[in-house]
């Protein structure tokens, strides 16, 4: 008699409870993507711990091949499938494209010290959005490329994209870095590239470090931050500022 009366009872209590925790979920998913760096951050760190155990029982690492032409901030992506897999990840991170994401995750200094990265595929597909923008334009305007005004603060072969001459207004990209507008820069066969110049500048003056002849400055950005300047150019301070150099 006592679980009959008190079946219905319980029933009714679940009902809310059971609301509660629906809408719990719902609002910490809000706010994961309200704050993105935390997912980044929670992404990062798993799989790092991930690799290092992996490489540790394996002694080699959890990648997916690339190919030789492969740029170095595209390459050594980590098989996140893999570490699933043999137990090494509970679970896929949200954030990773993998799992309907917006990044892939890559290992860096792969020889030395293997380092989790991530590279921003929205940053991929401007790039190749505008690249796409740049050959139509070029077919239509007999080979012309859609550049700036030189200035002269450009290395021979390299120019600055044009957005609005070949109808770009939507492809503004912001950095991953600082959140600023960034350029896009081009060189003579139609190759698009981010213009990283300010992100660089901003990280020598915080730093205070005066960078090497012939040092590919690139690489401070990956030192101090999660993410790889993907779609770029080497870079070497010259003139007291970040100057690209041609592949």
């Amino acid at each position: 008699m006592h679980r009959n009366h008190f079946a219905p009872l319980a029933r009714i209590m679940l009902v809310p409870m059971a609301l509660a925790i629906l809408l719990s979920g719902c609002l910490y998913r809000e706010a994961v993507s309200e704050n993105p760096s935390d997912a980044y951050r929670e992404g990062v760190n798993r799989i790092q711990l991930a690799v290092d155990q992996y490489q540790s029982d394996h002694e080699l690492l959890p990648l997916i091949t690339p190919s030789e032409d492969t740029p170095k901030y595209e390459k050594f992506r980590v098989d996140l499938a893999l570490l699933q897999k043999q137990g090494y990840l509970e679970s896929i991170p949200g954030a990773a494209f993998e799992n309907g994401g917006s990044v892939y995750f890559l290992i860096q200094n792969e020889e030395l010290d293997p380092v989790i990265k991530i590279m921003d595929l929205t940053t991929v597909q401007y790039v190749n959005d505008v690249e796409r923008l740049a050959a139509k334009y070029r077919e239509q305007q007999g080979g012309a490329l859609p550049v700036q005004k030189e200035d002269g603060e450009l290395p021979e072969g390299i120019h600055r994209v044009d957005l609005k001459a070949m109808g770009g207004k939507n492809y503004v990209l912001k950095s991953v870095y600082s959140g600023q507008e960034l350029n896009y820069l081009i060189n003579d066969e139609g190759k698009v590239y981010v213009d990283y110049a300010p992100d660089l500048m901003q990280i020598v003056e915080r730093t205070g470090v005066t960078p090497s002849d012939n040092y590919d400055i690139r690489e401070m950005l990956t030192e101090q931050s999660y993410f790889v300047p993907v779609k770029s150019l080497p870079y070497f301070w010259e003139e007291n500022r970040p100057i690209p150099q041609p592949e």
